[in-house]
């Protein structure tokens, strides 16, 4: 996964589960979980003094954060070429569906800041943040033999809500993702 948000771009290796329910040949409901080892970056920031008789009325200083992105997601699944159990030949899919993604946060600054004197444009410590998302995809599979298949596919999770948190670097377009899957499907009940 690849984060893109403004001043917390990172990469992040992670893990899908998920679960297929096929309806008709073409069309199959999925629900899925993520989870990601934790993404690192590092920003300049610059405290500023509450007051003007605090010395000195600016203290700069980094904070480096870690993210640990986990999601849940409901959603759709459409065989534009194929179908959920072709024998030969390949298959491409789309994915359209509803997700809640927890992220873990760690901020760490290099320096103590004292907050009752000075405001700082993030915090330090931990914390949780939650965002409602719709994912998109699309992807390919191929049938390797009876009811397994290798699939690879390209999903975003595009933030629906977009309330502030303080332990953010910056507030805007969390999360903004590119996310490559790749693995094998097997398909039961067949």
């Amino acid at each position: 996964m690849r984060n893109f948000s403004p001043n917390q771009k990172f990469w992040s290796v992670g893990q899908t589960v998920q679960f297929n329910f096929h309806f008709n040949p073409k069309q199959s409901a999925y629900a899925w979980i993520n989870y990601y080892t934790p993404g690192k970056f590092k920003n300049s920031f610059t405290a500023t003094s509450k007051s003007s008789g605090t010395t000195p009325s600016a203290i700069p200083f980094k904070a480096s954060a870690k993210w640990r992105n986990n999601e849940v997601s409901l959603g759709w699944k459409h065989y534009f070429k194929g179908t959920y159990d072709a024998g030969a030949g390949y298959n491409i899919y789309s994915l359209a569906g509803f997700g809640l993604m927890f992220t873990k946060v760690e901020n760490i600054f290099s320096q103590a800041i004292d907050t009752s004197l000075y405001n700082t444009p993030t915090l330090a410590g931990n914390s949780e943040f939650y965002r409602l998302t719709i994912d998109l995809g699309a992807g390919v599979e191929f049938p390797i033999r009876g009811n397994f298949f290798l699939y690879s596919d390209m999903r975003t999770w595009i933030p629906t809500t977009d309330y502030p948190s303080p332990f953010l670097h910056n507030n805007k377009n969390v999360p903004l993702t590119l996310i490559i899957s790749g693995g094998m499907r097997i398909l039961f009940g067949y």
